[in-house]
């Protein structure tokens, strides 16, 4: 690597047409080639994996649209209607999903694996008797043996309701809540199973979450039982309409919500001493968030990833939150701006207005470019390193230079580390500065930790680097 002292700038969004997009996608592997290794410390002028470019391309509109048709032809998906194949409720739905995911997993020879998550769900709000409740697992596994037992998920939820919570017959299409997600998922499923990554990635659609989180709890709960390594969980609800309530259309935003401090009382003892620098946004959510939007500016420009440190909507509450309470760094994408009148709705026409939530109402252009954004995220985390370990920064003494050590890492590919900082009123990574592999201790002269915020990634040899890591403070 080189080493050299970057200062970067998040790049300004720029609205592309789509053959403006298909032809940098079908130029990336000659900017590749062209691009200055001295620019590695940059990643406002990084090069894009060929690869991972290729795969942004294949994402397809058309085929998330007939999912979300697909989906919505189904009466209902309500967690408690019609369990059978045959029927015209979840169980068809589920049964749908899943014959997709092994459709897809036969085009890739196999490497797709998929499997139902069954449980019985105990009398609960929402759940007015015992019920049983299926997830449905789809896991693409890693091929670097040291990187396979990491784990990326990327999530929705295939249930739906309408105004009212119990009513299992009359329709709930929820084209928007969540066959968005779903498509998304399927999407990403179908083209990232044909490329091969370090990491393993779960595609997982749960039920139960319009009841209260009931399937995406049970998974992550099991998932920390098995002490399962999740790096990061990506939840997709809601990601299917670009027009506001007052009719204002944005399809170039998207919005990335990402907790800070958890709410309650703080026992963990990296939180506390993070508090205790003053530095609230930088828990590992935030950092994954930063992570996915450096990914977004680098193969969708034109999509504006905007982070809002904060577990979710007000009164709202996402699959997402079943990973953050099992410890989990997670994350949830979701439309620029809500039309409420076309969410959990009964179909009807008041005062020549439209309730529900139907199929004509999702942008699937929109869609797609969200689940190229989720794609292009989860192809580089895959890809790189994982996050540094131990990371801390020496306040021993008094001085003006900043000393950061960490633990090394494994990877046969690891190219080195690269420390990052910003100014603590500043949202993004400002600065950057790549030390090679062989280093575990770094020392940036000049800049004081008393000023500015810091980091430290690690990257791979082709430039894919994993989320910052927060150092705590060793005295």
């Amino acid at each position: 690597m080189n080493l050299k002292l970057g200062h970067y700038r998040q790049r300004p969004q720029k609205c592309l047409t789509l053959a403006g997009m298909k032809l940098i996608l079908l130029l990336a592997p000659v900017f590749a080639a062209l691009a200055p290794a001295a620019l590695a410390g940059d990643p406002a002028l990084a090069a894009q994996d060929p690869d991972i470019a290729k795969i942004v391309s294949e994402i397809s509109a058309e085929r998330i649209e007939r999912s979300i048709h697909i989906l919505t032809s189904f009466t209902t998906r309500h967690t408690l209607s019609d369990p059978s194949s045959g029927g015209n409720g979840i169980g068809a739905a589920r049964a749908w999903i899943s014959a997709e995911l092994e459709r897809i997993s036969a085009a890739s020879d196999g490497r797709l694996q998929v499997e139902l998550d069954t449980f019985k769900q105990p009398r609960a709000p929402g759940i007015p008797q015992p019920a049983e409740i299926v997830n449905i697992v789809a896991t693409l596994p890693g091929r670097q043996p040291g990187s396979r037992d990491r784990i990326y998920v990327v999530g929705c939820h295939y249930d739906s309701c309408n105004s009212s919570l119990p009513d299992l017959e009359n329709p709930a299409p929820g084209a928007d809540d969540d066959a968005s997600g779903v498509a998304a998922m399927l999407e990403l499923a179908s083209v990232m199973s044909h490329h091969e990554f370090n990491a393993t990635i779960i595609f997982l659609a749960v039920a139960g979450e319009e009841q209260g989180l009931y399937g995406s709890a049970h998974w992550a709960g099991q998932a920390k039982k098995k002490n399962l390594n999740i790096a990061g969980m990506i939840n997709n609800d809601i990601i299917g309409s670009t027009r506001a309530e007052d009719g204002a259309d944005d399809s170039s935003t998207v919005r990335l919500f990402a907790q800070g401090l958890p709410p309650g009382k703080i026992s963990d003892a990296g939180l506390q001493a993070l508090l205790s620098t003053g530095d609230v946004n930088d828990t590992p959510p935030c950092e994954l968030a930063r992570a996915i939007k450096e990914a977004s500016a680098l193969y969708m420009p034109a999509m504006n990833v905007k982070l809002i440190y904060r577990a979710d909507r007000h009164l709202r509450e996402g699959d997402q939150q079943s990973f953050l309470a099992s410890g989990y760094p997670a994350v949830r994408f979701t439309e620029p701006a809500e039309d409420f009148r076309h969410q959990r709705q009964n179909l009807r026409v008041e005062n020549e207005v439209a309730y529900g939530d139907t199929a004509d109402l999702v942008n699937f252009t929109y869609v797609a470019d969200v689940a190229r954004v989720n794609a292009a995220a989860l192809a580089v985390l895959a890809r790189a390193p994982a996050a540094p370990r131990a990371v801390q920064i020496e306040a021993a003494r008094l001085e003006n230079d900043t000393t950061l050590d960490w633990q090394p890492n494994a990877e046969p590919d690891l190219a080195g580390y690269r420390i990052v900082w910003r100014d603590t009123t500043a949202p993004l990574w400002e600065h950057a500065r790549d030390v090679p592999k062989e280093a575990t201790r770094f020392t940036v002269h000049g800049v004081s930790k008393d000023n500015v915020i810091f980091g430290v990634e690690a990257v791979d040899a082709a430039g894919h680097a994993s989320p910052a890591v927060y150092p705590l403070p060793a005295k």
